[in-house]
């Protein structure tokens, strides 16, 4: 389908594939009357770990922040794994209706297949909702102005991601759910290329990086281009070297944008070099996530680590 590529830029760079998000799926306010430190210890019986994903992740800076800024998280670890780590000890879990605390974000196929919650977060440390947004290299819309339009007018909501998410994260084949959606949702589609006209194999090179979320939307914008005639290439790269890609204008775009927390330190550092093109996602969130048959409802209600 694609020309998929890694792409050496001969950088040494932190990993800091953060990820970010706001409330959908299954997102729901506990029930329960009584809170976790009344009624079960589940410091205890995780052993005060909370499970994270890849150490440097803006969702484990914040975690880690947390943990020293609430009295009932003191003597709490973040444990760093990776995402595909983090969602398969969640299912395990919730197989066995366990508990378990992992540090989440959503859009995510997880609020699809599972019925979570986040924890609330009185102290605020895991910011506002945030917004996904598009960005693009300088001179893209003079030089390319066909895609600069499809990828400036690229634009839906949680509820399409995560369905998508979810089938590729029981075993689909990406480029199969890919084309299923862009042809079924045609509506859709004709909204983000209004105006513009097919091209002949004029080359495209989006970046992103390899979080669930960006996998999606990269693969269906680079499949409207494709429909259109561009010859597509997406090219995984780490969080601060896809930022760099398109600054630099070796790749030409990305859609994977998480402002403004959590790359708001490659916003700081890029920004002024790449084009803004608005948000292509609303409603993204980080934060603690815990099945929704733990009774328990706030960060406040854990207990510190004896």
């Amino acid at each position: 389908m694609f020309n998929l590529k890694w792409r050496n830029l001969g950088l040494m760079f932190v990993l800091v594939p953060t990820l970010a998000v706001a409330a959908c799926g299954n997102e729901e306010e506990g029930t329960a009357e009584g809170s976790g430190s009344e009624d079960v210890n589940y410091g205890e019986e995780l052993g005060y770990k909370i499970t994270g994903i890849e150490a440097g992740a803006g969702v484990v800076a914040a975690s880690e922040a947390a943990t020293e800024e609430y009295e009932s998280l003191e003597g709490w670890e973040v444990v760093t794994s990776s995402s595909g780590a983090m969602a398969t000890a969640l299912g395990e879990a919730i197989d066995n209706e366990e508990p378990i605390i992992v540090t989440g974000w959503s859009p995510h196929w997880k609020f699809q297949k599972y019925d979570l919650k986040y924890l609330e977060d009185p102290k605020g440390l895991f910011g506002d909702a945030e917004t996904i947004k598009t960005m693009v290299r300088e001179g893209l819309e003079e030089e390319n102005p066909e895609a600069y339009t499809i990828l400036d007018q690229f634009q839906w909501e949680s509820a399409d991601i995560e369905s998508i998410m979810l089938e590729i994260s029981d075993g689909a084949d990406v480029e199969e759910v890919t084309t299923a959606w862009v042809e079924e949702n045609s509506e859709k589609v004709a909204e983000w290329t209004a105006g513009t006209e097919a091209v002949d194999g004029t080359e495209i090179e989006l970046a992103y990086v390899e979080w669930d979320t960006e996998v999606v939307s990269t693969n269906i914008v680079g499949k409207v281009l494709e429909d259109q005639g561009f010859d597509v290439t997406l090219t995984p790269l780490d969080n601060a070297v896809m930022w760099q890609a398109v600054s630099e204008g070796q790749a030409d775009g990305m859609v994977a944008a998480w402002l403004p927390g959590t790359h708001a330190t490659q916003l700081e550092t890029y920004g002024d070099s790449v084009v803004d093109l608005g948000v292509n996602l609303e409603g993204a969130k980080i934060g603690f996530v815990v099945p929704a048959y733990m009774d328990i409802d706030s960060i406040e209600d854990l207990t510190p680590a004896e």
